[in-house]
């Protein structure tokens, strides 16, 4: 007899997909349905039971994980079918704001159901290996009971009961990735339109991006959480000068200037607030308070 927990996954992109697979493969019976049915074909050949309507996949588990596009995907779906979830533990893992987060959470307890928030942080093929982990914010009682399962996509990373939290942490890892992305790209086009190659300049650019946690423990602990930004070792205006030119080279080198611009935006606020002789941390005070428009 398997006493596995069972589990509906509602959403069959390539990470609803690569859960179904996770949970089949530790035999948890697995009900499924996606909008284009012909997604689950390969799934149920797998052992996975494909439910006919949202509603049945609602009834077939008390542990319901939606992987969609946004929470209006949700909203789209489920609310036809809102009697079906009651006593229904959802656990969202599509990406949205964290405000949508809350407004998720009232919506589902109107409806007698619990939200879990989670936030994957890595791509589909790598959900249930080591490498895999997965932000949680919601009622702590509800994640503890579902945890020994949740833990088959990714390592489970509790942030509290506030649902916004869970949202936050993986927004806030996006930032950085998505930006250093777009920043290696922009570096990447700056040399292409000198004629170098992208493959000569990549082990540069990799030697920086694993050096720049280094510059993380005195940022956060004493610059941002302290709010001290001595500049002995480099000051807004210097590194200032530095954003500056970097606009300059893109727009000799005729390649799009939106990033640069806005990363000097940050300088030029710092300089104007007067914190020209201050490190660089000291851009956090503009970033988090920025001026209010009139």
């Amino acid at each position: 007899m398997n006493d596995a927990q069972g589990v509906t996954v509602i959403g069959l992109g390539p990470m609803g997909q690569a859960m179904v697979r996770t949970f089949l493969a530790d035999d948890h019976p697995t009900t499924v349905w996606n909008r284009t049915p012909a997604r689950a074909a390969l799934l149920v050949a797998e052992g996975a039971v494909q439910a006919a309507t949202v509603a049945e996949a609602l009834h077939a588990n008390e542990l319901v994980i939606v992987s969609l596009t946004d929470y209006q995907a949700m909203y789209d779906l489920l609310d036809p079918v809102g009697e079906a979830l009651a006593g229904k533990v959802v656990v969202n893992l599509s990406s949205d704001t964290p405000r949508r987060s809350r407004e998720a959470a009232t919506w589902l307890a109107e409806r007698k159901a619990t939200l879990l928030v989670g936030g994957i942080m890595v791509p589909a093929p790598l959900v249930g290996t080591d490498a895999a982990y997965v932000f949680y914010s919601g009622p702590r009682p509800t994640f503890d009971a579902h945890e020994p399962t949740l833990r088959l996509i990714g390592k489970p990373d509790y942030r509290g009961d506030n649902h916004a939290l869970a949202q936050l942490f993986y927004q806030a890892q996006l930032d950085i990735f998505l930006t250093s992305l777009s920043a290696y790209l922009h570096a990447t086009a700056l040399l292409k339109s000198a004629g170098v190659p992208a493959t000569t300049f990549r082990p540069y650019a990799a030697a920086l991006f694993d050096g720049m946690a280094s510059y993380l423990d005195q940022a956060a602990a004493v610059a941002v959480d302290q709010g001290q930004h001595p500049g002995a070792l480099a000051t807004v205006l210097m590194m200032g000068a530095t954003a500056d030119h970097v606009v300059g080279a893109s727009e000799d080198a005729g390649i799009d200037t939106a990033l640069p611009a806005a990363v000097k935006s940050h300088y030029d606020q710092a300089i104007a607030a007067g914190h020209g002789t201050d490190s660089w941390t000291s851009l956090y005070e503009v970033i988090s308070t920025p001026p209010t428009s009139t």
